[in-house]
Protein backbone atom coordinates (compact mmCIF):
# COMPACT_ATOMS: atom_id res chain seq x y z
CA UNK A 1 0.00 0.00 0.00
CA UNK A 2 3.04 2.58 0.98
CA UNK A 3 5.12 1.85 -1.84
CA UNK A 4 1.37 1.97 -4.40
CA UNK A 5 0.71 5.66 -2.82
CA UNK A 6 4.22 6.47 -3.04
CA UNK A 7 3.84 5.33 -6.68
CA UNK A 8 0.81 7.70 -7.61
CA UNK A 9 2.16 10.53 -5.81
CA UNK A 10 5.62 10.24 -7.18
CA UNK A 11 4.29 10.21 -11.07
CA UNK A 12 2.00 12.95 -10.66
CA UNK A 13 4.55 15.09 -9.18
CA UNK A 14 6.90 13.93 -12.38
CA UNK A 15 4.19 14.92 -14.92
CA UNK A 16 3.37 17.62 -13.18
CA UNK A 17 6.73 19.33 -14.11
CA UNK A 18 5.76 18.81 -17.75
CA UNK A 19 2.73 21.65 -16.81
CA UNK A 20 5.68 24.11 -16.86
CA UNK A 21 5.83 24.21 -20.95
CA UNK A 22 2.42 24.31 -21.64
CA UNK A 23 1.15 27.70 -22.48
CA UNK A 24 -2.90 29.05 -21.30
CA UNK A 25 -3.82 28.05 -24.88
CA UNK A 26 -2.36 24.57 -24.86
CA UNK A 27 -4.53 24.04 -21.52
CA UNK A 28 -7.54 25.40 -22.53
CA UNK A 29 -7.71 23.43 -25.86
CA UNK A 30 -7.42 20.18 -23.51
CA UNK A 31 -9.73 21.40 -21.00
CA UNK A 32 -12.34 21.84 -24.28
CA UNK A 33 -11.48 18.77 -26.01
CA UNK A 34 -12.36 16.70 -21.82
CA UNK A 35 -15.46 18.60 -22.37
CA UNK A 36 -16.57 17.51 -25.43
CA UNK A 37 -15.22 13.24 -24.27
CA UNK A 38 -17.32 13.58 -21.34
CA UNK A 39 -20.37 15.12 -23.57
CA UNK A 40 -19.28 11.82 -26.12
CA UNK A 41 -19.21 9.23 -23.21
CA UNK A 42 -22.27 10.32 -21.12
CA UNK A 43 -24.13 6.80 -21.75
CA UNK A 44 -21.17 4.88 -20.09
CA UNK A 45 -20.60 7.67 -17.31
CA UNK A 46 -24.37 7.09 -16.68
CA UNK A 47 -24.08 3.37 -16.57
CA UNK A 48 -21.53 2.84 -14.63
CA UNK A 49 -23.22 5.39 -11.82
CA UNK A 50 -26.39 3.38 -12.28
CA UNK A 51 -24.25 0.72 -10.07
CA UNK A 52 -22.99 2.79 -7.93
CA UNK A 53 -26.67 3.96 -7.08
CA UNK A 54 -27.85 0.59 -7.07
CA UNK A 55 -25.24 0.07 -4.10
CA UNK A 56 -25.81 3.33 -2.19
CA UNK A 57 -29.77 2.91 -2.43
CA UNK A 58 -29.10 -0.78 -1.01
CA UNK A 59 -26.78 0.65 1.81
CA UNK A 60 -29.39 3.42 2.76
CA UNK A 61 -28.15 6.20 1.96
CA UNK A 62 -30.50 9.39 2.98
CA UNK A 63 -31.90 10.99 -0.20
CA UNK A 64 -29.28 14.06 0.35
CA UNK A 65 -26.25 11.72 -0.78
CA UNK A 66 -28.38 9.97 -3.51
CA UNK A 67 -28.82 13.92 -4.99
CA UNK A 68 -25.23 14.22 -4.39
CA UNK A 69 -23.94 10.76 -5.73
CA UNK A 70 -26.24 11.20 -9.28
CA UNK A 71 -24.98 11.30 -12.58
CA UNK A 72 -27.80 12.56 -14.72
CA UNK A 73 -27.59 14.08 -18.08
CA UNK A 74 -28.24 17.91 -16.86
CA UNK A 75 -24.82 16.97 -14.46
CA UNK A 76 -22.99 15.81 -17.21
CA UNK A 77 -23.77 18.75 -19.01
CA UNK A 78 -22.72 20.95 -16.57
CA UNK A 79 -19.47 19.43 -15.70
CA UNK A 80 -18.61 19.52 -19.61
CA UNK A 81 -19.80 23.27 -19.36
CA UNK A 82 -17.50 23.96 -16.04
CA UNK A 83 -14.76 22.57 -17.94
CA UNK A 84 -15.49 25.07 -20.49
CA UNK A 85 -16.19 27.97 -18.49
CA UNK A 86 -12.38 27.14 -16.75
CA UNK A 87 -10.97 26.82 -20.21
CA UNK A 88 -12.23 30.35 -20.99
CA UNK A 89 -10.89 32.01 -17.52
CA UNK A 90 -7.43 34.66 -17.32
CA UNK A 91 -4.50 31.98 -16.65
CA UNK A 92 -2.86 33.37 -13.88
CA UNK A 93 0.10 31.13 -14.06
CA UNK A 94 3.33 33.29 -14.58
CA UNK A 95 1.80 36.71 -13.98
CA UNK A 96 4.29 39.34 -12.30
CA UNK A 97 2.46 42.01 -9.90
CA UNK A 98 3.44 44.91 -7.52
CA UNK A 99 7.02 45.46 -9.64
CA UNK A 100 8.76 47.81 -7.45
CA UNK A 101 12.22 49.62 -7.95
CA UNK A 102 14.63 49.30 -4.97
CA UNK A 103 16.75 52.05 -3.57
CA UNK A 104 19.43 50.17 -4.85
CA UNK A 105 17.67 49.24 -8.79
CA UNK A 106 16.68 46.32 -7.92
CA UNK A 107 13.50 45.01 -9.85
CA UNK A 108 11.33 43.15 -7.27
CA UNK A 109 8.34 41.63 -7.90
CA UNK A 110 5.91 38.65 -7.18
CA UNK A 111 4.95 35.88 -9.90
CA UNK A 112 2.43 33.50 -9.45
CA UNK A 113 3.04 29.95 -9.66
CA UNK A 114 0.80 26.21 -9.08
CA UNK A 115 1.17 25.19 -6.02
CA UNK A 116 2.65 21.36 -7.58
CA UNK A 117 0.37 18.23 -6.63
CA UNK A 118 -3.08 18.97 -5.28
CA UNK A 119 -4.50 15.80 -3.60
CA UNK A 120 -8.41 15.48 -3.56
CA UNK A 121 -10.11 13.55 -1.16
CA UNK A 122 -13.82 14.01 -1.59
CA UNK A 123 -17.53 12.02 -1.11
CA UNK A 124 -20.66 11.30 -3.00
CA UNK A 125 -20.00 14.00 -5.90
CA UNK A 126 -18.92 12.32 -9.14
CA UNK A 127 -18.74 15.80 -10.53
CA UNK A 128 -15.93 17.21 -8.06
CA UNK A 129 -14.19 14.59 -9.97
CA UNK A 130 -13.74 16.46 -13.80
CA UNK A 131 -13.95 20.11 -11.31
CA UNK A 132 -11.07 19.73 -9.76
CA UNK A 133 -9.05 17.88 -12.59
CA UNK A 134 -10.49 20.83 -14.60
CA UNK A 135 -8.68 23.93 -12.20
CA UNK A 136 -5.57 21.89 -11.20
CA UNK A 137 -4.92 21.82 -15.27
CA UNK A 138 -5.73 25.51 -15.57
CA UNK A 139 -3.51 26.20 -12.50
CA UNK A 140 -0.89 24.43 -13.65
CA UNK A 141 -0.73 21.25 -11.13
CA UNK A 142 -1.17 17.70 -10.82
CA UNK A 143 -4.26 16.41 -9.12
CA UNK A 144 -4.70 12.94 -7.20
CA UNK A 145 -8.02 11.93 -6.75
CA UNK A 146 -9.71 9.61 -3.97
CA UNK A 147 -13.39 9.72 -4.28
CA UNK A 148 -15.48 8.67 -1.67
CA UNK A 149 -16.48 4.61 -2.33
CA UNK A 150 -20.33 5.46 -2.72
CA UNK A 151 -19.02 6.82 -6.34
CA UNK A 152 -15.88 4.60 -6.61
CA UNK A 153 -17.53 3.25 -9.84
CA UNK A 154 -18.58 6.65 -11.52
CA UNK A 155 -15.22 8.58 -10.39
CA UNK A 156 -13.27 5.57 -12.24
CA UNK A 157 -15.22 6.21 -15.30
CA UNK A 158 -14.79 9.77 -15.82
CA UNK A 159 -11.19 10.05 -14.87
CA UNK A 160 -10.73 7.15 -17.59
CA UNK A 161 -12.25 9.51 -19.96
CA UNK A 162 -10.16 12.80 -18.87
CA UNK A 163 -6.87 10.33 -19.10
CA UNK A 164 -7.82 9.55 -22.41
CA UNK A 165 -7.72 12.76 -23.31
CA UNK A 166 -4.32 13.49 -22.29
CA UNK A 167 -2.92 11.09 -23.92
CA UNK A 168 -4.65 12.36 -27.19
CA UNK A 169 -3.84 15.37 -26.54
CA UNK A 170 -0.17 13.98 -26.49
CA UNK A 171 0.37 14.89 -22.52
CA UNK A 172 1.14 12.60 -19.94
CA UNK A 173 -1.55 11.49 -18.29
CA UNK A 174 -0.28 11.06 -14.77
CA UNK A 175 -1.13 14.53 -14.41
CA UNK A 176 -4.23 13.29 -13.02
CA UNK A 177 -4.04 10.41 -10.25
CA UNK A 178 -6.64 8.00 -9.57
CA UNK A 179 -6.30 6.28 -6.16
CA UNK A 180 -7.71 2.73 -7.49
CA UNK A 181 -9.05 1.28 -3.82
CA UNK A 182 -11.48 2.64 -1.45
CA UNK A 183 -9.97 1.16 1.46
CA UNK A 184 -9.18 4.24 3.83
CA UNK A 185 -5.78 3.09 4.77
CA UNK A 186 -4.71 4.58 1.41
CA UNK A 187 -6.02 7.75 2.44
CA UNK A 188 -3.60 7.51 5.84
CA UNK A 189 -0.51 6.43 3.55
CA UNK A 190 -0.87 9.21 0.83
CA UNK A 191 -1.33 11.86 3.99
CA UNK A 192 2.06 10.86 4.66
CA UNK A 193 3.69 12.13 1.34
CA UNK A 194 4.43 15.71 2.24
CA UNK A 195 7.69 15.26 0.12
CA UNK A 196 5.28 14.52 -3.20
CA UNK A 197 2.01 16.46 -2.11
CA UNK A 198 1.99 19.92 -1.45
CA UNK A 199 -1.80 20.37 -0.20
CA UNK A 200 -4.52 18.37 0.39
CA UNK A 201 -8.11 19.16 0.08
CA UNK A 202 -10.67 17.18 1.85
CA UNK A 203 -14.44 17.74 0.69
CA UNK A 204 -17.20 16.01 2.41
CA UNK A 205 -18.49 15.52 5.88
CA UNK A 206 -16.88 17.20 9.23
CA UNK A 207 -15.84 13.58 10.27
CA UNK A 208 -13.92 12.67 7.37
CA UNK A 209 -12.75 16.52 7.35
CA UNK A 210 -11.59 16.31 10.78
CA UNK A 211 -9.79 12.89 10.45
CA UNK A 212 -7.62 13.89 7.66
CA UNK A 213 -6.53 17.39 9.48
CA UNK A 214 -5.79 15.28 12.44
CA UNK A 215 -3.71 12.73 10.59
CA UNK A 216 -1.81 14.64 7.74
CA UNK A 217 2.25 15.69 7.28
CA UNK A 218 0.68 17.96 4.24
CA UNK A 219 -1.09 20.84 4.59
CA UNK A 220 -5.30 21.03 4.40
CA UNK A 221 -7.47 22.98 3.41
CA UNK A 222 -10.26 23.06 5.98
CA UNK A 223 -13.49 23.51 5.38
CA UNK A 224 -15.55 21.66 8.53
CA UNK A 225 -18.77 22.57 7.76
CA UNK A 226 -21.34 25.43 6.29
CA UNK A 227 -23.38 26.96 9.39
CA UNK A 228 -24.66 29.49 7.38
CA UNK A 229 -27.20 32.61 8.35
CA UNK A 230 -29.33 35.71 7.63
CA UNK A 231 -30.19 38.40 9.48
CA UNK A 232 -33.43 39.86 9.13
CA UNK A 233 -32.98 43.97 9.40
CA UNK A 234 -35.51 46.56 10.76
CA UNK A 235 -35.28 48.09 7.54
CA UNK A 236 -35.30 45.13 5.00
CA UNK A 237 -37.48 44.73 2.31
CA UNK A 238 -39.46 41.94 3.40
CA UNK A 239 -40.40 40.67 -0.16
CA UNK A 240 -37.03 40.42 -0.88
CA UNK A 241 -36.77 38.55 2.47
CA UNK A 242 -39.51 36.33 2.17
CA UNK A 243 -37.74 35.42 -1.67
CA UNK A 244 -34.55 35.09 -0.32
CA UNK A 245 -34.66 33.26 2.95
CA UNK A 246 -37.15 30.90 1.61
CA UNK A 247 -34.59 29.77 -1.61
CA UNK A 248 -31.58 29.52 0.76
CA UNK A 249 -33.23 27.11 3.05
CA UNK A 250 -35.84 25.33 0.48
CA UNK A 251 -33.78 25.13 -2.85
CA UNK A 252 -31.32 22.39 -2.36
CA UNK A 253 -31.29 22.04 2.01
CA UNK A 254 -28.47 19.44 1.42
CA UNK A 255 -25.50 21.51 1.03
CA UNK A 256 -22.99 23.50 2.58
CA UNK A 257 -24.10 27.23 1.55
CA UNK A 258 -27.91 26.11 2.69
CA UNK A 259 -29.12 28.71 5.24
CA UNK A 260 -29.27 26.59 8.51
CA UNK A 261 -29.99 29.76 10.91
CA UNK A 262 -32.48 32.49 10.27
CA UNK A 263 -31.72 35.59 12.81
CA UNK A 264 -34.67 38.33 12.88
CA UNK A 265 -34.89 41.90 14.20
CA UNK A 266 -37.33 42.51 16.81
CA UNK A 267 -38.05 45.16 15.29
CA UNK A 268 -39.88 43.82 12.19
CA UNK A 269 -40.12 40.17 13.56
CA UNK A 270 -44.06 40.01 14.71
CA UNK A 271 -44.45 41.72 10.54
CA UNK A 272 -42.21 39.25 8.94
CA UNK A 273 -41.88 35.96 10.67
CA UNK A 274 -45.71 34.71 9.98
CA UNK A 275 -45.36 35.05 6.66
CA UNK A 276 -42.22 33.82 6.05
CA UNK A 277 -43.28 30.84 8.50
CA UNK A 278 -46.15 29.92 6.49
CA UNK A 279 -43.64 29.63 3.38
CA UNK A 280 -41.67 27.51 5.08
CA UNK A 281 -44.54 25.06 6.42
CA UNK A 282 -45.71 24.76 3.38
CA UNK A 283 -42.37 24.02 1.59
CA UNK A 284 -42.10 20.81 4.51
CA UNK A 285 -39.52 23.01 6.09
CA UNK A 286 -39.66 21.65 10.35
CA UNK A 287 -39.01 24.99 12.21
CA UNK A 288 -36.80 25.13 15.57
CA UNK A 289 -37.64 28.53 17.27
CA UNK A 290 -36.35 30.39 20.37
CA UNK A 291 -38.81 31.28 23.26
CA UNK A 292 -39.64 34.77 21.19
CA UNK A 293 -40.21 33.13 17.83
CA UNK A 294 -42.77 30.36 19.31
CA UNK A 295 -44.28 33.43 21.04
CA UNK A 296 -44.74 35.60 17.78
CA UNK A 297 -45.89 32.15 15.83
CA UNK A 298 -47.53 29.42 18.58
CA UNK A 299 -48.06 27.39 15.62
CA UNK A 300 -44.27 26.02 15.88
CA UNK A 301 -43.69 23.67 18.46
CA UNK A 302 -40.40 22.57 18.62
CA UNK A 303 -38.10 24.26 20.98
CA UNK A 304 -34.63 25.50 19.47
CA UNK A 305 -31.63 24.10 21.68
CA UNK A 306 -28.37 25.21 22.12
CA UNK A 307 -26.72 22.28 19.68
CA UNK A 308 -29.06 23.68 16.96
CA UNK A 309 -27.36 26.70 16.58
CA UNK A 310 -24.39 24.86 16.26
CA UNK A 311 -26.00 22.51 13.87
CA UNK A 312 -25.23 21.84 9.67
CA UNK A 313 -28.79 20.28 9.40
CA UNK A 314 -28.63 19.61 5.54
CA UNK A 315 -32.34 19.32 5.27
CA UNK A 316 -35.24 20.93 5.44
CA UNK A 317 -34.82 21.75 9.40
CA UNK A 318 -34.05 25.40 10.53
CA UNK A 319 -33.24 27.55 13.43
CA UNK A 320 -34.65 30.72 13.84
CA UNK A 321 -34.37 33.17 16.52
CA UNK A 322 -35.25 36.52 17.68
CA UNK A 323 -32.45 38.97 17.98
CA UNK A 324 -32.67 42.54 19.49
CA UNK A 325 -29.89 44.36 17.19
CA UNK A 326 -27.85 44.41 14.69
CA UNK A 327 -24.71 43.97 17.39
CA UNK A 328 -26.40 40.81 18.54
CA UNK A 329 -26.77 39.61 15.60
CA UNK A 330 -23.06 39.45 15.12
CA UNK A 331 -22.15 37.84 17.86
CA UNK A 332 -24.80 35.05 17.41
CA UNK A 333 -22.71 34.74 13.57
CA UNK A 334 -19.05 34.58 15.90
CA UNK A 335 -20.18 32.44 18.31
CA UNK A 336 -21.90 29.57 16.43
CA UNK A 337 -20.87 30.35 12.66
CA UNK A 338 -18.18 27.95 10.68
CA UNK A 339 -16.84 31.00 9.01
CA UNK A 340 -18.70 29.36 5.64
CA UNK A 341 -21.31 32.12 4.07
CA UNK A 342 -23.62 34.96 5.98
CA UNK A 343 -26.19 37.48 4.46
CA UNK A 344 -27.69 40.11 5.62
CA UNK A 345 -31.24 41.44 4.35
CA UNK A 346 -31.33 45.43 4.53
CA UNK A 347 -31.87 48.92 2.54
CA UNK A 348 -29.72 50.52 5.27
CA UNK A 349 -26.47 50.97 3.84
CA UNK A 350 -24.74 51.92 6.67
CA UNK A 351 -26.09 48.87 8.43
CA UNK A 352 -25.09 46.82 5.50
CA UNK A 353 -21.75 47.69 5.13
CA UNK A 354 -21.30 47.18 9.49
CA UNK A 355 -22.07 43.76 8.86
CA UNK A 356 -19.78 42.92 5.80
CA UNK A 357 -16.84 44.56 7.94
CA UNK A 358 -17.75 42.87 11.20
CA UNK A 359 -18.67 39.19 10.03
CA UNK A 360 -15.92 37.23 9.96
CA UNK A 361 -16.64 34.73 7.34
CA UNK A 362 -15.22 33.87 4.02
CA UNK A 363 -17.94 34.87 2.05
CA UNK A 364 -20.75 37.66 3.31
CA UNK A 365 -23.87 39.32 1.33
CA UNK A 366 -25.91 41.72 0.93
CA UNK A 367 -29.54 41.18 0.08
CA UNK A 368 -28.61 37.65 -1.47
CA UNK A 369 -28.85 34.33 -0.86
CA UNK A 370 -26.32 32.30 0.91
CA UNK A 371 -26.74 29.70 -2.02
CA UNK A 372 -24.26 32.18 -4.32
CA UNK A 373 -21.26 31.30 -2.53
CA UNK A 374 -19.99 28.61 -5.29
CA UNK A 375 -17.34 28.96 -7.16
CA UNK A 376 -19.21 28.63 -10.25
CA UNK A 377 -21.76 31.21 -9.25
CA UNK A 378 -18.40 34.02 -8.43
CA UNK A 379 -16.95 33.09 -12.18
CA UNK A 380 -14.59 31.08 -10.91
CA UNK A 381 -16.01 28.29 -13.22
CA UNK A 382 -15.89 25.81 -10.60
CA UNK A 383 -14.30 25.28 -7.37
CA UNK A 384 -12.05 22.53 -5.57
CA UNK A 385 -13.82 23.73 -2.13
CA UNK A 386 -14.46 26.58 0.01
CA UNK A 387 -11.73 27.37 2.37
CA UNK A 388 -13.11 28.45 5.91
CA UNK A 389 -9.26 28.64 7.20
CA UNK A 390 -7.17 31.62 6.44
CA UNK A 391 -4.66 30.48 4.62
CA UNK A 392 -3.28 31.75 0.73
CA UNK A 393 -7.30 31.31 0.00
CA UNK A 394 -10.29 31.87 1.70
CA UNK A 395 -13.62 31.38 0.52
CA UNK A 396 -14.77 29.23 -2.60
CA UNK A 397 -10.87 28.27 -4.42
CA UNK A 398 -11.03 28.43 -7.90
CA UNK A 399 -7.80 28.72 -10.45
CA UNK A 400 -6.15 31.24 -8.71
CA UNK A 401 -6.70 29.68 -5.54
CA UNK A 402 -4.57 26.92 -6.77
CA UNK A 403 -1.55 29.48 -7.25
CA UNK A 404 0.73 31.14 -5.40
CA UNK A 405 3.40 34.17 -5.38
CA UNK A 406 7.16 33.58 -5.01
CA UNK A 407 9.45 36.45 -5.31
CA UNK A 408 10.78 37.33 -8.48
CA UNK A 409 13.82 39.72 -8.76
CA UNK A 410 15.32 41.67 -11.45
CA UNK A 411 19.33 42.95 -11.28
CA UNK A 412 21.97 44.46 -13.34
CA UNK A 413 24.67 43.46 -11.48
CA UNK A 414 24.20 44.33 -7.86
CA UNK A 415 25.76 43.30 -4.69
CA UNK A 416 24.83 42.81 -0.89
CA UNK A 417 27.00 45.41 1.08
Amino acid sequence: MVADMRAIARKAKQAGRSLATLGSAEKSAVLRRMALALRAKSEDLKAQNAADLEKARADGLPAAMLDRLTLSDKVIQGMAQALEEIADLPDPVGTITNMVRRPNGLMVGRMRIPLGVVAMIYESRPNVTADAVGLCLKSGNAVILRGGSEAFHSNQAIVAVLKATLTESGMDPDIIGFIPVTDRAAIMEMLKLEDDIDLVIPRGGEGLIRTVVENSRIPVLKHYKGVCHIFVDRDADLDKAYSICHNAKVQRPGVCNAMETLLVDAAIAEQFLPEMVKRYQESGVEIRGCPRTRNIVPSITTAATEDDWYAEFLDLILAVKVVDTLEEAIDHIERYGSNHTEAIITENYSRSMRFLKEVDSSTVLVNASTRFSDGGQFGLGAEVGISTSKVHAYGPMGVEGLTIEKFVCFGDGQIRQ
